[in-house]
């Protein structure tokens, strides 16, 4: 395949905008000159107005036109809490299912887009211990790490329309409106963090100005396809992770959870994210020539609690 043109200040269409990572990428990418279109969700009794779609019910309208230049995909089910069979259907029929109705939808365009980043998650590796894994690492085993794998394959039907496609990986993103860091503040901020199981499990992270940074340069990027680590070149076990948030709050970090009852309390989904262990680095990006401006937790850290609330 030819690799696509630049696609920089073009028009962008965002699944997922109303999540936190989504959001914060619309205002981002507007920032940068892009023109970006929202695919809305609509429920059940809303008028379709096209760009939309409801992937429960395998509907979509892009609308007229030719279409956008570049898609970026964050649409999914959250992984947060108890893990039923029921939430685990929709955690898998919100990526895969979802996905393949969009990009079998592109494909329909009068003009495919030249670009498609769509987002996956470094669970793909499943629990590796103290392992360095990159992008040539193979996939693990357990519930996310095969959502993951048919998440990504899903992608196939744009990729073989001619769709330059990325594959984002993405770790713990860090951000103070959404994701695990603003679920955990609370806890910190009276003391009352501090080491989940052993605490020796890798979490595997990014800031989220990185993370906007990092969608841009894949956009941009058109020698780089296929899967992409979305992860700080440093990545830290959960003890480290929770003492430098305990140093950068000014609060102690002497409480401990074992495993016993984190698993008691979340059940299924504590063993696959909180205790599980993915020591991940961001090798395609950094060999793309893509710069870091928080590649250490604690500047991370200082960066997002020295902001506004």
């Amino acid at each position: 395949m030819t690799a696509s043109k630049p696609v920089q200040n073009m028009h962008t269409l965002i699944t997922g905008a109303s999540g936190f990572i989504g959001s914060a990428l619309k205002s981002f990418l507007e920032a940068q000159g892009h023109t970006v279109t929202v695919l809305r969700r609509i429920r059940r009794g809303q008028s379709p107005q096209p760009p939309c779609w409801d992937p429960d019910r395998q509907f979509i309208d892009l609308g007229p036109g030719p279409g956008p230049e570049a898609v970026v995909h964050l649409a999914g089910e959250s992984i947060a809490g108890r893990w039923s069979s029921e939430k685990k259907r929709r955690i898998r029929d919100s990526r895969v299912q979802g996905t393949r109705l969009l990009c079998g939808a592109l494909t329909r365009l009068p003009r495919v887009p030249q670009v498609l980043v769509c987002a996956s998650a470094t669970g793909f590796y499943g629990d590796r211990g103290a392992t360095w894994l990159d992008e040539q690492s193979s996939a693990g085993t357990g519930f996310l790490a095969q959502v993951c794998q048919e998440w990504e394959a899903a992608t196939t039907t744009a990729a073989q329309a001619g769709v330059r496609v990325v594959r984002l990986r993405l770790g713990l993103v860090l951000s103070l409106h959404g994701g695990a860091l603003a679920r955990m503040l609370p806890a910190f901020r009276v003391g009352l963090g501090g080491r989940i199981g052993s605490g020796q499990q890798f979490w595997s992270w990014i800031a989220l100005d990185d993370l906007l940074r990092a969608v841009l340069h894949v956009l941009n990027r058109a020698d780089l396809s296929g899967p992409a680590n979305a992860v700080a070149p440093e990545p830290v076990t959960q003890a480290q992770f929770a003492a430098a948030l305990g140093r950068a709050l000014h609060r102690p970090t002497v409480l401990a959870m074992p495993a016993w009852l984190v698993r008691a309390l979340l059940g299924e989904m504590a063993q696959a994210t909180l205790l599980a262990s993915a020591r991940v680095r961001p090798t395609r990006l950094l060999d793309t020539g893509f710069s870091f401006a928080y590649p250490k937790l604690e500047l991370a850290l200082e960066h997002l609690l020295a902001k506004p609330e």
